[in-house]
């Protein structure tokens, strides 16, 4: 998600250095103990849900929808799987998984595996497009069949093989087969006659608005940006295709499309209906405080929440402080992280990678709460150097 202020505000932060410099050794021995400590086997979590348990949940935890002023179709995050190396190293796996906005989530979902995962967004057209993807993903028996779905093209016509190609060459033969009226419509027709069979209520409204967004992806192809409402796009927003081939700080590609054995994973997630997109705020009362409530119930632990750069939005308009009483809830796995983005920080930053605009901050989630509570966290600068995961 966008940053809403300059980049001087990180800058300005005056005990930015301290704080880091405090809880450096002190996360190397949490995440170093962390990554020899096995996670529960979550027996008690449900194996999957059916359509009416997964509408269910959609609209218990749901708030009403909020405004946001990007349409978010994809992300504008171009460092977002740098964060996937160090999740492996911190042997960040299983649990629950909590995220914001679209696709980018799916890639943090193959990484981490999750035994089920929740997306939370303050706006309702996040939910509609995560139903629009279920539906593409329901419909698919691979990543040539998604691709082909999401963008209403015919899919090559020699499919034998296609498994084992990189996402370069499918993303390729993507741009290669041109939209035609007569597939799209078919491609619509199918995504959205599976949408219907769905148990998630859906007005005349709704239907159009998963209808245009749809669209907008057969139109633009994997040329797709991310847009913007009332301000002038950015330069470094990157398309479609630039997110689908990206790397971790290694250098392989790691997002959900870079291999099937990743694809499958965000599928059966979906297929058996624990993946679950609901309307709510982070500063809010109702949606994360559920979730909690839902996950303890159910005997799971919280592994990665996803936040982008929400928080700072939160402290500006007030809500961190709801958001941390929030995130108090969970029952936190022993190296549960947060996986923050930053549009504000300066190159100097710890976890900045070369060559990107946003800086992916990956930070233990296991004292926040500690150090909300002791008023260390009294602003978006502190917050991103407190706890520092090792690149």
């Amino acid at each position: 998600m966008p940053a809403g202020t300059s980049r001087r505000d990180w800058r300005a932060v005056p005990d930015v250095k301290a704080v880091s410099r405090t809880f450096r050794t002190w996360l190397c021995t949490i995440a170093c103990a962390g990554a020899l400590v096995a996670l529960p086997a979550f027996a008690q979590g449900p194996r999957s849900l059916s359509d009416s348990a997964f509408a269910a949940l959609v609209a218990r935890f749901s708030e009403d929808g909020g405004f946001f002023d990007t349409d978010n179709l994809i992300s504008n995050e171009d460092s977002y799987l740098i964060p996937v190396s160090a999740l492996r190293k911190a042997r960040v796996t299983g649990g629950a998984y909590i995220g914001v906005g679209p696709e980018q989530n799916f890639s943090y979902i193959a990484a981490i595996r999750p035994a089920v995962a929740f997306i939370v967004d303050i706006r309702r057209d996040n939910l509609l497009e995560h139903l629009l993807f279920k539906a593409i993903l329901a419909e698919s028996r691979g990543r040539v069949d998604y691709l082909s779905l999401l963008f209403g093209r015919s899919p090559p016509a020699d499919t034998a093989g296609w498994s084992a190609r990189s996402i370069d060459s499918l993303i390729a033969a993507a741009e290669r087969a041109r939209p035609d009226s007569a597939t799209a419509a078919r491609t619509r027709a199918r995504v959205l006659a599976r949408i219907r069979a769905g148990h998630v209520p859906l007005s005349a409204s709704d239907i159009a608005t998963i209808t245009r967004f749809h669209t907008v992806f057969i139109q633009a192809g994997p040329r797709l940006r991310f847009n913007t409402f009332g301000r002038a796009p950015q330069p470094y927003y990157p398309d479609y295709r630039r997110l689908a081939t990206e790397r971790d700080r290694e250098g392989s590609q790691a997002s959900f499309l870079a291999s099937e054995a990743l694809f499958r994973v965000v599928k059966s997630l979906e297929d058996r209906n624990l993946l679950i997109p609901v309307v709510g705020d982070f500063g809010g009362d109702r949606a994360l405080s559920g979730i909690a409530s839902w996950l303890r119930q159910n005997n799971q632990q919280l592994s990665a929440f996803y936040t982008s750069n929400v928080e700072q939005y939160l402290f500006r308009d007030g809500g961190f402080a709801a958001f941390a009483a929030s995130v108090a809830r969970f029952p936190l796995a022993p190296n549960a992280v947060f996986i923050r983005s930053c549009f504000v920080c300066a190159n100097g930053h710890p976890s900045a990678a070369p060559g990107y605009h946003a800086v992916p901050i990956v930070q233990q989630l296991s004292g926040f709460v500690d150090l909300q509570t002791a008023g260390r966290l009294t602003s978006y600068g502190t917050l991103l150097n407190s706890a520092l995961l090792p690149p």
